[in-house]
């Protein structure tokens, strides 16, 4: 995140203030404020004695100020910016990790619909996480579309749901890890279930990535800006996502490391066929034929 630089002004000497001659009044009256070349012999001395202690008396500004001030009850103008067009794009520092409770009656978003139909939202989502990635770690080569690949997979981005800013209309939750469930892992955990709501000692998934609480404390990071890491913001998620998949070193290029970034997920041969499959889905346009698609 970009830092706003500070600027220190060097310190200039004054050159020395010009003499002026009484006989050189009309040719500076150019110089004079506005309406003192119209008073009159209002107190002691001649109009010509005040033009020039006037006009004197601007000379010995500082060598910065070019014109003349127009009032001395007027302040000067700030300087407009360098760059209007430059803004901060989030706070510094770390983001505050934390789940953000939603507005009842939010509704889809209307952004035009992503490659295969994938909500607008989500698709801005993942070219967003590779921008950023493609900055803060140049080296894993990581592509939007594998980000969609796996967002596809987990939740079908969001469910297919999601507002303006990011969040599915109803909360993204994987079932409870509590070993009830054939072929789920059971995750037991002194988490305080802020983030995937819940207060008993098993955890479960969140968010349209699918993150276990404890992983996404580590790797949280903020995708859209606001200062905040909320697993069920897409935004938040996806650049989440990536830096997990990017870690160690891997790149995304290297079909080998590929599969490595993948397993992290699901350690499955046949999840890493369906990312990889709707990965080149989304790449081509073309969805994946029945057979790209094992069953997990």
């Amino acid at each position: 995140m970009a830092m706003e630089g500070h600027h220190t002004v060097g310190r200039h000497r004054k050159p020395p203030v010009p003499k002026v001659r009484r006989g050189s009044v009309i040719a500076l009256t150019g110089l004079v404020p506005a309406g003192l070349a119209t008073v009159t012999g209002a107190g002691d001395g001649s109009l010509a004695d005040k033009v020039t202690a006037t006009v004197q008396h601007q000379l010995s500004s500082d060598s910065e100020e070019q014109l003349p001030k127009a009032a001395a009850a007027v302040p000067a103008a700030a300087p407009e910016p360098l760059l209007k067009e430059a803004k901060q794009v989030g706070p510094v520092g770390p983001p505050q990790v934390k789940a953000v409770a939603q507005p009842d009656g939010r509704t889809p978003s209307a952004r035009p619909a992503g490659p295969l139909g994938m909500p607008g939202v989500a698709y801005d989502a993942y070219q967003n996480a590779e921008k950023v990635l493609a900055v803060e770690n140049p080296t894993c080569n990581m592509p939007w579309n594998m980000l969609a690949g796996i967002g596809r997979v987990e939740s079908t981005h969001g469910f297919g749901k999601i507002d303006d800013n990011g969040y599915p209309i109803e909360p993204v939750y994987g079932p409870i890890l509590d070993g009830s469930l054939y072929g789920n892992n059971v995750v037991a955990t002194s988490d305080g279930g802020d983030l995937d709501g819940l207060s008993g000692s098993y955890r479960r998934a969140v968010g349209p990535m699918q993150f276990l609480p404890e992983t996404w404390r580590k790797y949280a990071a903020d995708g859209n800006g606001d200062g905040i890491a909320d697993p069920q913001n897409i935004y938040d998620a996806t650049l989440t996502a990536g830096k997990y998949l990017c870690s160690g070193g891997l790149d995304m290029r290297d079909p080998g490391q590929q599969t490595r970034a993948i397993l992290r997920y699901n350690n499955s041969m046949a999840y890493v066929a369906n990312v990889m499959a709707w990965e080149t889905a989304y790449g081509s346009g073309i969805s994946p034929s029945p057979a790209a698609l094992p069953r997990i």
